[in-house]
């Protein structure tokens, strides 16, 4: 009975709840909150990295996972997600992922790192080519800067990829989301550098760039191209007046309609030629202008980019989890891995929530596999081992029960918990 009182009353993280019929629905809660070492509420941080290709300092605006700050022992790494106008859109994006990737337990999209790219001369670096304007609202000083989309490319390939891959805990999946001369960006990178990224999100798209030439030069490379594991989402705005609708407009030729001709055409284009091996969906936003259609198009791009990653399990499935079940899990990260070109093993959270069930019913051979798994899996992460030393206690295998929590305080991070389960177990005859 004692035992079975400390095994309830062991660390958030991972044992507060499992005892609860709620877990069920929230199964790949990851941590509900985290706990603010100050007063303020922050999602992300200011990077920087002197540019020899823009001949200047770019800053960067950087978003962890929350699973970082109490995870980040076991070396988990993630999916990245660069945005473009990243001052613009980063609470956003930033808010969306972690909603559809860890709160109320959601896996619609994995937990990814996101990093905003701010401008410095916008006009400059997301044009691809030098041109004049003939579109309203673009004045002559924005044409003259035009035409560096080029370098820089050559920027995020060479110099802020790499450096980002350095610096934090990285995967090699990423992600290019652009809107406007973002999404015109976007589109120029998938078609003359569609290596650099797996996936990308091209918004509003200012395909009119250049007197219409760049947007036939575009469709007569696409053509000719073949893609391999690579996604486009496209979403287009409602930039028409009153007077004018999605079929009418094709037949318009005032200034005025050209931006959204022009992506129309672009999306009859892919439409047509679905052969190319590009993973392609587009969405047009009735209700949503140019100013308005970011939110609601990076929302559908990551739930059609990532629809591979959501674990399905029914509630009988929870409820009655056995071995079965868990194969089912397996199976799915290894559908999850197959997507994202790198081996993703189940979370150490959600081995560790079944792990307690499993105890909890007294099956001990499922939960012994499991908390061994997770020490397999995540060989650097002192939750595991703390874990599994509660299943030792549990089957009273004091032995391997004080080496299990031994190895769990060895990376030195302050588990009190942890501590004093040790110490009764050394101070017990």
């Amino acid at each position: 009975m004692k035992r079975n009182n400390r095994l309830q009353k062991s660390r958030s993280i991972k044992k507060n709840y499992f005892f609860e019929i709620v877990i069920l629905f929230l199964l790949l809660v990851s941590g509900v909150s985290i706990a603010q070492k100050n007063t303020k509420i922050e999602i992300g941080s200011i990077d920087s990295l002197y540019s020899k290709t823009l001949g200047e300092q770019r800053k960067v605006w950087i978003h962890l996972p929350r699973s970082v700050a109490f995870g980040g022992l076991n070396k988990q790494k993630y999916p990245v997600v660069y945005l473009l106008d990243g001052d613009a859109h980063f609470s956003s994006v930033v808010g969306m992922i972690e909603q559809l990737s860890e709160i109320n337990g959601n896996t619609l999209c994995p937990e990814m790192i996101v990093v905003g790219i701010p401008n410095t001369i916008r006009t400059r670096d997301l044009t691809p080519t030098h041109s004049d304007v003939d579109f309203p609202f673009v004045n002559e000083d924005m044409s003259k800067q035009s035409g560096g989309g080029e370098k820089f490319a050559e920027f995020l390939e060479k110099e802020l990829i790499p450096y980002i891959n350095n610096k934090y805990p990285t995967t090699s999946y990423k992600t290019l989301i652009g809107h406007s001369f973002g999404g015109l960006t976007v589109m120029n990178i998938l078609t003359n550098h569609t290596h650099l990224f797996n996936s990308y999100v091209s918004i509003d798209p200012s395909m009119w760039w250049d007197h219409e030439k760049y947007l036939k030069e575009t469709l007569t490379k696409l053509k000719l191209q073949k893609f391999s594991n690579t996604s486009l989402f496209l979403g287009i705005a409602n930039t028409m007046d009153e007077k004018m609708d999605i079929f009418k407009v094709r037949k318009d030729t005032t200034v005025m309609t050209k931006h959204i001709r022009s992506i129309l055409d672009l999306n009859d284009f892919l439409n047509q030629n679905n052969k190319n091996g590009l993973r392609y969906k587009s969405q047009y936003y009735k209700e949503d202008s140019h100013g308005s259609v970011p939110l609601i198009a990076t929302y559908d791009a990551l739930r059609f980019i990532f629809d591979f990653n959501q674990l399905k399990l029914s509630i009988l499935e929870q409820m009655n989890f056995d071995r079965a079940v868990f194969t089912k899990i397996e199976r799915h990260y290894e559908t999850v891995s197959k997507n994202l070109g790198y081996k993703v093993n189940v979370p150490e959270q959600v081995i560790n929530t079944y792990g307690y069930q499993a105890l909890s019913q007294k099956n001990n051979d499922l939960a012994g596999y499991l908390f061994k798994l997770n020490v397999a899996n995540y060989p650097e992460s002192p939750n595991t081992y703390d874990s599994l030393g509660d299943y030792y206690e549990a089957n009273g295998d004091k032995k391997n029960a004080i080496a299990s929590f031994q190895k769990a305080l060895s990376f030195g991070t302050d588990f009190p918990e942890t501590k004093q389960k040790l110490e009764k177990l050394l101070n017990e005859k």
